[in-house]
């Protein structure tokens, strides 16, 4: 089972040509955690054991990333990797800079606006050119809360909350 010293990097799409190459749909924002040598955990969607994988190389290939791991060397076995998630220790993920997240690590938060009136948990993230987005929902309302200085306050992860400052009309 799949655990906190884990996180999602991206997930099979598809087998791409006939040697074992698989098409990712990465989540990460660096293509670094798809170096060859790198050891990649893949969990099949439903009850199967997990699995490490040794990535043999990596390809950006325009939205994706085309992936060879070691000891997937045909089509039939790269076919039995779709849907499966992608997870790398998050001991191996380079530091971050301060007021810098994974955005694992903001999925869920519960966010309050300055006077501390509850707006909901942060469902998913939005990647913008300029800034990313939080999708804040609280049963069927939801807010989209730019991930700007201006407005995130502080993110306190031990509490697991957000305060944020929201402009006028959101």
């Amino acid at each position: 089972m799949i655990n906190d010293g884990f996180i999602s990097i991206g997930k099979i799409l598809n087998a791409h040509g006939v040697e074992g190459a698989v098409k990712v749909y990465s989540y990460a924002e660096s293509l670094s955690v798809f170096n060859p040598g790198n050891m990649v955990m893949v969990k099949n969607p439903g009850d199967y054991p997990e699995k490490s994988y040794k990535v043999k190389w990596s390809a950006p290939h325009s939205r994706f990333v085309l992936l060879m791991f070691e000891g997937v060397d045909s089509r039939s076995l790269a076919d039995n990797l779709k849907g499966c998630e992608l997870f790398i220790e998050k001991a191996g993920l380079p530091g971050l800079e301060e007021n810098t997240y994974y955005w694992e690590d903001i999925i869920g938060l519960s966010v309050y606006a300055e006077d501390d009136v509850f707006l909901g948990r942060v469902e998913s993230i939005i990647q913008t050119g300029s800034n990313d987005v939080y999708v804040v929902k609280d049963g069927k309302s939801e807010i989209l809360v730019p991930a700007m200085e201006s407005v995130v306050l502080k993110i306190d992860l031990d509490q697991k909350r957000m305060k944020v400052n929201l402009p006028e009309g959101l």
